[in-house]
């Protein structure tokens, strides 16, 4: 039975289910809280006990009473209990009441019930400031932001004037959906009527101007707000918080403490975001025993907003005192605690804190699901996966976007693609996010044509692509130049050819098909050029061999007073390498110094390596020996590699078994190295050992490269007939490389039969190598087989095979 076969049979039996059994699960401890969990939901989600007799309105018949009564499914949320009591109202005869239906519309729009809330809206006779203001709330609350603003267009065409409350919720809106033309307008609005000083409107106008990004606007409005209430000096805080300015933050804070203002929950929630964007824990340990002097340690919101602070500035165990101490612990304090550990991927205790949330009595929610998806993806655990996927499908979460999202990224990583596309196609709304993760997890599992049919389809749709679809895409492509042209001029037509990942993208795309001046051109164009963007294009041009101007792009790098990060200088340390430039390569060498990267593996390794291939081993070996470890391999193998090229198999033998007694695992490039230095110094029991241990001491098939240079070896030393045993009971097809080195063995030892079957073979491989041509002849020559020798030429000219000429390096 297929995973998608699983999923379907889940889905469809979802809804009929009380208990579920899922696969045996990874994490036994997890399992018991889920079930005794999902035997005690309670589906329907209704009040048990409504404190509210509805036959109390029979004695009371006034729409204060009404009021009242309609308080109380506002507070718990049920839509049901507010459409009984509608129902009432109607009997009673109160239905044209316009105070009564402005108070069911607000509890429609807060029960979610926005279509009842909109029929109630249309169908009131008389409607006053207060029904367009209500309903325009409902809207913006729900998340219906065009509708609310087009509802405030509505209202003043039909001659009411907006006032301090219907304000502050169509700014809210022109914040949200960044409606700047139409934000400027109510500005105007509000500047008009006189309540841009009204500190209620002021302090909507400040944040609306944060969100946009224009903190300047904001300080302006501020500065114009004539009675500052504490709301007001919040939205400051938050202002600056948002737009990262977190030093500002504190200091507004200050002067509110200065100014003797008792800070309030949302005081304390921006200025702990201040100091995340600072980075500043000091600042955060100052605010936090501001919370306990003011006995704010009760306050839900506020702790968990200590709690994230701490876990996202590393000081997890801080973050978990927090989390203890909170009394009242709603479902975002267990997200923001499982959230932190989701960042450190640990499983065991994530899985720990989920049991015990549901102990707690608390249900999860989207969120809690969505973040562990992606940590069961990024562990590339699908057992435990499976066992929160047939929670979701119990809970009714298969329909619901963001966790259909996470279950695509889970599925992609876990290498089951076509379970990922089902859960996607069957997804009755599809958001952006949702198409970039289809999108990108094709990607991950080599489906590039799928990928690509998939990005076409969305753009038939007319869905909008952002920047991370096109880096998902351009990573997709399968090597044609002319789609990557096409998807090229999507890029700039959409407005994204400045943005700095997404050309590093196109960089890539355009350096495989070797065309240096399009990339280039791309890169000057960027206007904003970060270091990923540098990399990439040092990167480029150092694969294509342009090793001088990858060393020159450095130079600029530095000269715009940006420090080169680690990956930057192993590309320029690798350009030294490749064209031996010595002192080229100890001028970098004292930028990697400086720069506090000399232990970087990646750096290490292409210091010495760079040294090595300069010709000065010495610096090569004291470069090893200031950034090795016992748990590094690859600095062991460079290092082997060096040794191996400076013919030096004495200490690359001895480095080999120190690299053993370390434990450190060998790779099949230090087995090419060695084995290449046993072969040029006649070593034929070394380097048969070192052969055989690939795959007796480490359970490792022998590579081409491998086979390749044990070939060589043996042919070297005159073993002809192994070697070619060798090549024909190798798991691989030979090439025509492995034939030639059979064949210059064959040369040397004067062995004319497999020197001829050698040749043939490699011409049958490449008819046209004429270096076949050559050693053959060679052979026979050496033999005094001189008609056999000119046979051959003679059928190199019938075949129009010319022996390329000799040349002088340095004539180049």
């Amino acid at each position: 039975m297929t995973i998608s076969c699983m999923i379907k049979a889940y889905i469809s039996l979802s809804s009929n289910i009380s208990h579920f059994s899922p696969f045996k699960p990874k994490s036994s401890h997890i399992y018991i809280p889920l079930m005794k969990y999902c035997s005690s939901l309670n589906p329907a989600n209704q009040p048990q006990h409504v404190p509210l007799q509805i036959s109390n309105l029979y004695r009371r018949k006034d729409p204060l009473t009404f009021a009242s009564a309609l308080a109380f499914p506002s507070r718990s949320n049920s839509s049901l209990l507010g459409t009984q009591i509608h129902a009432q109202i109607i009997k009673l005869g109160f239905s044209k009441d316009i105070f009564s239906q402005n108070n069911l519309v607000v509890v429609y729009c807060k029960c979610e019930v926005l279509g009842h809330a909109l029929k109630l809206f249309d169908e009131m006779a008389e409607k006053n400031l207060v029904s367009w203001t209500s309903m325009i709330s409902g809207l913006v609350q729900n998340n219906e932001h065009d509708m609310g603003l087009e509802l405030y267009i509505e209202m003043t065409r039909s001659g009411f004037y907006p006032n301090e409350f219907t304000l502050p919720s169509v700014l809210s809106s022109c914040a949200l959906i960044q409606a700047i033309s139409f934000g400027h307008c109510i500005h105007s609005v509000a500047l008009k009527l006189g309540l841009d000083r009204n500190p209620f409107v002021g302090s909507s106008l400040l944040l609306m101007y944060a969100k946009w990004g224009n903190i300047e606007a904001a300080e302006f409005v501020f500065e114009c707000i004539g009675y500052r209430d504490l709301a007001c000096w919040n939205a400051m805080v938050e202002g600056y918080a948002l737009n990262g300015y977190g030093y500002y933050a504190m200091r507004i804070v200050t002067i509110m403490h200065q100014k003797g203002l008792i800070a309030d929950q949302y005081t304390y929630i921006s200025a702990l975001k201040g100091c995340l964007t600072m980075g500043n824990l000091s600042f955060g340990r100052q605010i936090h025993c501001m919370i306990i002097q003011n006995e704010f340690e009760n306050n839900t919101s506020v702790m968990n907003s200590l709690i994230d602070m701490y876990f996202r500035t590393g000081m997890k165990d801080s973050g978990v005192k927090v989390f203890g101490k909170t009394k009242e612990k709603d479902i975002v304090s267990w997200n923001t605690v499982i959230s932190g550990f989701v960042q450190e991927e640990d499983e065991k205790q994530v899985v720990d804190l989920f049991s015990n949330m549901l102990l707690s009595g608390l249900k999860p929610n989207q969120v809690t699901l969505s973040v562990i998806f992606r940590l069961c993806g990024a562990k590339d655990d699908l057992s435990l996966g499976f066992q929160f996927f047939c929670f979701a499908c119990h809970l009714g979460y298969l329909n619901d976007v963001p966790v259909v999202n996470s279950l695509i990224n889970m599925f992609s990583k876990c290498s089951v693609v076509e379970s990922a596309y089902f859960l996607f196609s069957n997804l009755a709304t599809r958001n952006l996010v949702t198409w970039n993760e289809m999108i990108q997890g094709y990607n991950l599992n080599g489906y590039g044509l799928e990928a690509l049919q998939l990005f076409h389809n969305m753009v038939e749709l007319g869905i909008e692509a952002d920047e991370f679809t096109y880096l998902n895409v351009l990573g997709a492509f399968q090597g044609n130049q002319e789609t990557c042209e096409q998807i090229h001029a999507k890029v700039i037509k959409s407005g994204f050819d400045s943005c700095s990942f997404v050309c590093s993208s196109l960089i890539n795309a355009y350096s495989s098909f070797g065309l240096v001046g399009s990339y280039f051109k791309i890169f000057q164009d960027i206007r904003a050029v970060d270091l990923v963007s540098w990399g990439t294009i040092i990167s480029a041009f150092l694969k294509k061999g342009f090793c001088c101007e990858a060393l020159s792009l450095v130079n600029s790098l530095r000269e715009t007073g940006q420090k080169p990060d680690e990956f930057i200088l192993g590309s320029a340390m690798n350009a030294c390498a490749n064209i031996a430039l010595l002192n080229q390569a100890k001028c970098v060498h004292s930028l990697v110094i400086k720069a506090g990267y000399e232990k970087h593996f990646c750096v290490g390794s292409a210091v010495i390596d760079a040294y090595a291939k300069c010709g000065d081993i010495n610096s090569s070996k004291q470069a090893f020996d200031s950034v090795s470890r016992d748990d590094d391999a690859i600095l062991f193998n460079t290092m082997i590699s060096a040794y191996s090229h400076h013919g030096l198999i004495t200490d690359a033998i001895e480095l080999f078994e120190k690299m053993k007694r370390a434990d450190l695992y060998p790779t099949h490039a230090t087995f090419v190295a060695v084995i290449s230095s046993c072969s040029h110094l006649g070593l034929v029991e070394q380097g048969q050992h070192f052969f055989d241990s690939i795959s007796s001491a480490y359970g490792m098939c022998p590579s081409e490269d491998n086979f390749a240079c044990f070939v060589d070896l043996l042919a070297r030393n005159g073993l002809i007939e192994k070697a070619k045993d060798v090549i024909e009971n190798m798991p691989y097809e030979p090439w025509p490389a492995i034939w030639r080195s059979l064949l210059s063995g064959c040369r040397i030892y004067g062995n004319k039969e497999i020197g001829e079957l050698a040749a043939e073979q490699i011409l049958k491989l490449m008819p046209n190598n004429d270096g076949a041509y050559v050693l053959l002849s060679n052979i026979y020559a050496e033999d005094g087989r001189w008609e056999d020798a000119e046979k051959v030429r003679m059928k190199m000219g019938e075949k129009g095979v010319q022996k390329a000429r000799g040349y002088s390096i340095m004539a180049t």
